[in-house]
């Protein structure tokens, strides 16, 4: 699972940059075959990563993007 926080925070970090935002959120859910396969062996194990940059690091923003994305389909 490290590698899945080091593309979290890769993509928070590249989209910062990229476009000079104020801030940026990034949430990651990911299907491990290694944990699906073997080990755990949990079919449906969904291991979730989330990195918070400038803006939404203060509280009221990050609450406010983690409802919304718990209203999703």
């Amino acid at each position: 699972m490290i590698q899945q926080e080091r593309l979290t925070e890769d993509i928070s970090r590249e989209i910062m940059q990229s476009i000079d935002a104020k801030g940026v959120g990034v949430m990651i859910e990911a299907r491990h075959l290694c944990m699906m396969m073997r080990g755990v062996e949990k079919q449906n194990s969904v291991a979730g990563t989330s990195c918070m940059k400038g803006a939404f690091r203060d509280l009221p923003t990050r609450q406010e993007f983690l409802s919304l994305l718990k209203m999703r389909p």
